[in-house]
């Protein structure tokens, strides 16, 4: 079991960190992050707490890693911070692994937050032993143009304000990955959204029930065969989530990622998976078919998949805290998260 962090409330302070790229620093991004910042402040009644090297720019963080690792430590250390969400992803956060002190995550668990690469971060955790929240990040959902999408409002509410069981998360009705500069001259220019179908079923029947577990799956790749890649015991019975990044990786990286884990045992393990939305829906049915591809190869055609769903690199987005029990109803197309992510 992982450790659940305690519930937000308004007036706590909370740590914005870049474990990855900083350009949450850089001069003509630093609207955008400020315009993060304000809505966790304004929306969420919160605090927020730069931590020290954060902002520093994509240079210096790129050369000081153990900065970047640091600033994770400083924030999990820090009795009045009692949140860290991650300002953006990027690609090398597998970098801060020397430098983490699991000791300290897992004596001081809290709530942390962020997608993409910061799959390496959520595995830090993981590893520390406490359960963290696949999801929104500050210069993406908070930094929203115009405003923050009331889909993810009330996912942060429901899933890091209040004990309560999270439920049944429904479909977002619209989405979009339309990329717009980050410029201000766009900060009131709204993105286009277009309707969303919902879940689909790709495979399974009836119900079931799992804890989860997943991440980006290109950042997947780079924690498999270190000391972060989680023992075996937490593959079995998980509901296992799968998204993919801007990159868009070629159909064919799927079959390929998907049949390692089907070598090492761990799809066998699990009770179903969920798949978030490809970004602008790009190779949305080559997907499907490398996915069903290797499930066939495998013997495992009747594990559970729900596919396009809303959360990674898509927005809105819900939450998903690792550890939490899940279920997927295949014959209504359902996910719910049975229990609440936080204490």
């Amino acid at each position: 079991m992982l450790i659940k962090p305690k519930k937000l409330q308004p007036g706590d302070c909370v740590a914005t960190a870049s474990p990855s790229w900083g350009g949450a620093g850089e001069p003509e991004l630093r609207w955008r992050y400020e315009q993060g910042v304000k809505r966790l402040e304004e929306i969420f009644g919160l605090n927020v707490i730069p931590m020290p090297n954060s902002l520093k720019g994509e240079d210096y963080l790129y050369q000081n890693p153990q900065a970047r690792a640091e600033d994770l430590i400083t924030a999990f250390k820090d009795d009045r911070i009692k949140g860290i969400i991650a300002n953006i992803g990027g690609e090398d956060s597998i970098r801060l692994l020397p430098y983490i002190d699991f000791d300290v995550i897992r004596e001081n668990p809290k709530i942390f937050m962020g997608y993409s690469d910061v799959t390496v971060s959520h595995l830090f955790c993981h590893k520390a032993g406490i359960s963290s929240f696949y999801g929104p990040a500050i210069l993406t959902d908070f930094a929203e143009n115009v405003e923050m999408d009331s889909y993810t409002i009330e996912m942060v509410n429901r899933t890091l304000f209040s004990n309560e069981i999270i439920g049944e998360i429904r479909p977002a009705n619209e989405w979009t990955s339309e990329r717009l500069e980050w410029i201000e001259e766009n900060k009131n220019r709204r993105r286009t959204r277009r309707r969303n179908l919902g879940n689909e079923v790709l495979q399974g029947s009836g119900i079931v029930q799992g804890h989860l577990i997943g991440g980006c799956m290109e950042v997947l790749e780079f924690a498999k065969g270190t000391e972060l890649w989680p023992e075996k015991k937490y593959w079995e019975n998980s509901i296992l989530f799968f998204e993919t990044s801007e990159e868009k990786p070629d159909p064919s990286l799927i079959r390929y990622w998907l049949r390692n884990y089907a070598v090492q045992g761990i799809l066998q393990k699990a009770n179903g998976i969920i798949f978030g939305k490809p970004l602008d829906e790009k190779y949305y049915d080559e997907y499907k078919v490398e996915i069903q591809k290797v499930m066939k190869e495998f013997d495992l055609e009747d594990l559970p998949i729900l596919y396009n769903m809303n959360f990674g690199h898509t927005e809105p987005k819900f939450i998903l805290p690792y550890g939490a029990m899940a279920e997927i109803n295949c014959d209504k197309r359902n996910f719910t998260i049975l229990e609440s992510g936080v204490e």
